[in-house]
């Protein structure tokens, strides 16, 4: 094997999960503009898979047309709702070195999502989220939303010891490997999910890179904010409550180098600096969750080996192991590169 076939052999892979709930009017012009952003401007091979819980409308038969027309594009089906639930059985089956989400209204801007994903392929984060809160993001929403936001996240702060700004943005990805290992710990499968899946990470040590985003709301967001609202604070209360159990036991969180870092040179095609300057990067960044300060910031950048790249299924059809009742397809045309 030549020394470019070799390179590409190491090219890093990114799965992005759409998880949809009766989304029969956002969905196939958001995947279409979605998939049209990775073939013309994402350097990075990139897998697109709708995971659709227990939608009752017109969403499943779009998604599976979708998963036949577009190359790098499958459709997942569970009989559940849950957005937490659709996120863990789509992660827990990927073989990408980075597993990412997105809303289906898109209201975060695509321009973000190489930003999300670099400090993970170069080994620099564990866990990318985007950001709302963090300085240079620019928001447009309603005065409510902004203050139950804002609300929320000061709860967080003061009740769990977070250090993380925002934690309920539904733009985020963590390295296929933490997931795999991060995921299972988390008990929640609805909404609380995002937030359970970050304070988890702190309380690992684990790294978390945090990206100011352009962010529109979504006025026609179907979400039950009093129902919502009184679930996440019960998960609030359950973790406040395990991290009391821990601390009474002993338990110490553990340094960042529990998952490795390593810095050692990378032969591949591609120059991160160079796409992150071709494709816009955001003013302003920040690494929260890490008890370790000493690594310099600027070292994001430097790669770290990768796993072998993601193949999607060769076949239109598959169960996820463990539920006995999650089916779903795959375009069956590879890769859109």
């Amino acid at each position: 094997m030549n020394h470019a076939a070799t390179a590409l052999a190491h090219e890093p892979s990114v799965e992005i999960v759409v998880p949809v709930h009766n989304e029969e009017r956002d969905l196939e012009p958001s995947v279409r503009r979605l998939h049209a952003y990775l073939e013309g401007f994402f350097p990075f091979p990139a897998l697109v898979t709708i995971a659709d819980n227990a939608s009752t409308d017109a969403t499943p038969g779009i998604g599976a047309r979708l998963a036949a027309e577009l190359p790098g594009v499958r459709y997942l089906r569970l009989d559940e709702k849950g957005r937490g639930r659709a996120l863990a059985a789509a992660w827990s089956v990927s073989d990408a070195d980075v597993v990412a989400y997105m809303d289906v209204d898109l209201s975060t801007g695509l321009e973000a999502l190489l930003p999300l994903v670099a400090p993970l392929i170069s080994g620099h984060s564990d866990l990318a989220i985007g950001s709302r809160l963090a300085a240079g993001a620019h928001v447009r929403r309603g005065p409510r939303r902004e203050v139950i936001s804002r609300g929320y996240n000061l709860l967080l702060r003061l009740v769990l010891g977070v250090r993380f700004r925002d934690a309920q943005c539904g733009f985020k990805a963590v390295r296929g490997d933490v997931a795999r290992r991060l995921v299972p710990l988390v008990q929640d499968r609805s909404w609380f999910f995002d937030t359970e899946l970050l304070v988890l990470a702190e309380r690992e040590g684990l790294r978390i890179h945090e990206v100011p985003v352009d962010w529109i709301d979504d006025p026609d967001s179907r979400v039950d904010i009093p129902a919502t609202a009184l679930e996440d604070l019960r998960g609030v209360w359950r973790l406040r409550r395990a991290g009391a159990a821990a601390r009474t036991a002993g338990g110490d969180r553990r340094p960042c180098s529990g998952l490795p870092h390593p810095r050692v040179p990378h032969p591949r095609p591609w120059s991160l600096s160079r796409d992150l300057h071709r494709h816009g990067s955001p003013a302003r960044s920040v690494t929260v969750g890490c008890t370790d300060r000493g690594a310099a910031r600027d070292e994001w950048l430097t790669p770290r080996p990768s796993r072998r790249p993601l193949t999607p299924a060769p076949h239109h059809h598959h169960r996820i192991p463990g539920n006995g009742r999650t089916s779903g397809q795959t375009s069956g045309r590879g890769w859109p590169r």
